[in-house]
């Protein structure tokens, strides 16, 4: 990293760059929620996306269409009991937290926001269970419009190459997202989850089949295959 720069800007484009040909060579799928594109209203992403908070897509997926079926729209899931939305959602983490959070969520938009999920980050994160990374992911997938969602893969990977030196991913968003040109900003997430998921992985990454590995820092990276 440049002495005295918080980021390596040109570093994350280059890397990010090779990466986005290395996935497509490798016919690497995108993860779930930017699969959802076209497809899902805002209003299933919102909801999707808080119940998948530390729960595996296999577990996610099933229970977002079983909660869906009965609760197709705002005003239904509003007004079912938090006990029916909990049995639906199960065995999602932390369902009983998550089955009241959006139950309330429901109805917030119908008084706050005349039934419709809000557009900006800020009408997103005055809901409750809305962090940085769930309003961002809304905005991209559900509305299609500019965001930077940095998750824990997006936040662990840029960490790792090098190229910043930060804490959580509400500091990664804070330092990145205003140096990431426009049309990196929503294919980011898709690009580092993915790669995060098949190749550098948590523990023991794939570096020996990692073309990034000459310009990769290897930040607290213990063993590798």
């Amino acid at each position: 990293m440049p002495e005295g720069s918080l980021v390596d800007d040109q570093k994350i484009l280059r890397l990010m760059r090779r990466v986005d040909r290395f996935l497509q060579k490798k016919n690497v799928p995108e993860p779930a929620a930017e699969q959802m594109t076209g497809k899902m209203v805002p209003y299933n992403v919102l909801i999707m996306t808080i119940l998948s908070l530390r729960t595996k897509d296999s577990v996610t997926m099933p229970a977002s269409q079983r909660l869906f079926e009965k609760a197709p729209d705002l005003p239904s899931l509003s007004q079912m009991e938090i006990s029916d939305i909990e049995s639906l959602i199960f065995p999602v983490g932390f369902y009983r937290t998550k089955a009241k959070t959006i139950k309330t969520i429901a109805e917030r938009v119908l008084t706050e926001f005349e039934g419709k999920i809000p557009e900006t980050l800020e009408g997103l994160l005055s809901l409750p269970g809305v962090g940085l990374k769930t309003a961002n992911l809304v905005l991209t997938v559900g509305f299609e419009k500019e965001g930077f969602c940095v998750d824990i893969h997006v936040h662990r990977i840029l960490n790792r190459w090098g190229v910043i030196q930060t804490h959580s991913p509400d500091e990664t968003y804070r330092i990145v997202e205003p140096v990431l040109p426009r049309k990196w900003k929503r294919r980011a997430n898709a690009l580092l989850v993915s790669f995060g998921q098949h190749f550098c992985r948590p523990v023991s990454p794939f570096c020996s089949v990692c073309p990034l590995l000459p310009d990769c820092d290897r930040i607290e990276v213990d063993k590798h295959r």
